[in-house]
């Protein structure tokens, strides 16, 4: 019987898709790359879903040479254009599209429930689309019940050097946890597990940093054994996390950070330090909500 149910959570488990929010942008369109080439590393599908409201949080213009025709048919075309894209980076990898008739934020949101992940790009497409992060982008990292990758940085493949990880905490950053060492052990790379403290007076400066190792030390024990061909690098930064985190971040492939759901409120609670990833880091950023 055991086995039998192993066999019914591997099958729901492959099915999970990697969701793709895609509106014809070029922030977009790495986005679908980046995704394609994370379904070939963990064998699963990629959907690529259009919000059919996407111009009104974003903008009226497209990056990828497309009219804006009447809303059903750009979202046919920016499907078609992102699914052709896909096709030309990953062969292999199945993809199906969806247009929803709502807003994208929800329309990603409730994609999400049964995915394996979201991806968004970085940048929307109104006229602070260079400077700011997108209005959609954020809403999802902020609401999503699953994994949520907002693709950052300019370089045109991984750099396959490290996972950065900020860690908080054994029972705080569980799902970060293992998320991060699962991606660093599907690239071959190693993993940074960053954790950021501060003294709390001066006399006690010792033995808060001696609590901060074994914070850490404590916080990676069981990922680190279920997944040992993993090779960590352990790390503490005296002071805020969010200039430790987007230093490591320069030299990264993925950063993955933890998010919590506050009591009472609808969504994650990302936080300034979250908030400031998302804004500025160098490479893409993993959010993983806590239960």
């Amino acid at each position: 019987m055991t086995g039998s149910v192993d066999a019914e959570e591997a099958v729901t488990a492959v099915a999970q898709p990697m969701v793709v929010g895609v509106d014809g942008s070029e922030s977009c369109l790495a986005a679908v790359d980046w995704a394609v080439d994370e379904a070939a590393r963990h064998e699963r599908p990629v959907r690529l879903v259009y919000g059919s409201f996407w111009e009104r949080y974003e903008g009226l213009t497209s990056d990828a040479g497309l009219d804006r025709p009447d809303g059903g048919t750009l979202g046919r075309e920016v499907l078609a254009a992102a699914e052709r894209r896909a096709a030309g980076r990953g062969p292999a990898v199945e993809v199906s599209t969806a247009a929803r008739a709502e807003p994208p934020v929800r329309a990603l949101v409730e994609e999400g429930r049964s995915a394996f992940a979201v991806v968004v790009g970085s940048r929307g497409r109104g006229p602070l689309a260079s400077m700011m992060l997108g209005s959609v982008s954020l809403g999802v990292a902020g609401r999503a019940d699953c994994p949520v990758v907002v693709v950052r940085g300019t370089r045109a493949t991984p750099a396959g050097r490290r996972v950065v990880l900020g860690v908080r905490g054994a029972e705080r950053d569980a799902e970060a946890l293992e998320f991060a060492f699962r991606e660093a052990e599907v690239r071959s790379c190693g993993l940074l597990a960053l954790h950021a403290w501060r003294p709390t007076t001066d006399a006690a400066r010792a033995a808060d940093e001696a609590a901060a190792r074994a914070l850490l030390d404590d916080a990676l024990a069981r990922a680190a054994e279920r997944h040992p061909g993993v090779r960590v690098t352990r790390d503490i930064a005296e002071g805020p996390a969010r200039p430790a985190l987007l230093g490591a971040a320069e030299a990264a492939d993925l950063l993955v950070v933890g998010a919590h759901r506050r009591r009472g409120e609808d969504g994650l609670h990302l936080g300034l330090t979250g908030h400031a990833l998302l804004h500025f880091a160098a490479c893409p950023v993993a959010v993983i909500p806590r239960p």
